[in-house]
């Protein structure tokens, strides 16, 4: 079997040079959430961990750090087709429970039957084959495994400043296959996941981060289909978000004269237990 193709957009925007400024913009992930997935596996500790487009480490070392996690995982395999994004991986990562390989969504190289738990975080609305990937999963998990898909989203609906800077940045989106457009959805409905998987699980939370305009202008240009724009559109980006800050009349100030304010999130996350 031949692993099916990384999108274009992805390949260039999540490339070499470019995840030291992803690692850094992009937050972290709820607490409750990993508490969350903790409580839904099903098997004992200790635990084997798939975790697939695992990018810069950032949700790996959230769930290594987490005390409901810290002595449960005997190990954690990542995978990741980027290899400026392994590199970061292993910059920033430093356990010796934990590795980083190349890999994708239908071929993470894993043995049968390896893994309690296959997690993957911000990464599952880039799979190309929802099919492929979900016989993939089931053929990774043991027979009690689950898989857990977590995404960190600004809240368009927690402030009209936020749903004016993503109706900004996405005239950018160019194709991509963006988790709001909800074409992963289509991976519950696939013959790989109805024969494997009950029907998924889903929970939400909302909260707010802090922003201020640095963290905003850096979120957006960590963006795959922003960090792939000419200098000159990318300049324009920038400035537009710095202009729809400084305007936004709903802003919530926790410290004006520091310029932080509270920026609207929620974390998705999305559970599927093996049959």
């Amino acid at each position: 079997m031949t692993s099916t193709p990384v999108h274009q957009i992805a390949q260039k925007g999540f490339g070499t040079g470019t995840n030291e400024l992803y690692d850094r913009a992009r937050p972290s992930y709820r607490s409750e959430a990993i508490s969350h997935i903790r409580k839904v596996v099903r098997g004992s500790p200790p635990l084997n961990v798939l975790e697939i487009g695992a990018g810069t480490g950032i949700f790996t070392r959230a769930l290594l750090a987490h005390p409901e996690w810290a002595d449960a995982i005997a190990e954690l395999r990542a995978v990741e087709p980027s290899a400026g994004m392994r590199e970061q991986f292993t910059k920033t990562v430093h356990d010796a429970r934990a590795s980083v390989a190349e890999g994708t969504f239908d071929r993470t190289g894993v043995p049968d039957g390896w893994a309690d738990v296959v997690i993957i975080a911000q990464a599952f609305h880039w799979c190309p084959d929802y099919d492929a990937a979900s016989r993939e999963f089931a053929r990774v998990l043991k027979p009690d495994g689950v898989a857990a898909l977590i995404w960190n989203l600004e809240d368009r609906d927690g402030a009209r400043w936020v749903a004016q800077l993503r109706d900004r940045i996405e005239q950018h989106e160019n194709g991509t296959p963006q988790f709001r457009l909800g074409l992963w959805r289509a991976a519950f409905d696939t013959a790989g996941y109805n024969a494997h998987f009950a029907a998924p699980e889903e929970t939400v939370w909302s909260y707010a981060l802090l922003g201020t305009e640095g963290i905003v202008v850096d979120r957006a240009c960590s963006k795959s289909y922003i960090s792939v724009l000419p200098d000159a559109q990318k300049q324009q980006v920038v400035a537009d978000v710095k202009d729809i800050v400084a305007r936004g009349d709903d802003l919530v100030w926790t410290d004006k004269e520091k310029g932080e304010f509270e920026y609207p999130y929620k974390t998705y996350l999305v559970v599927a237990k093996k049959k």
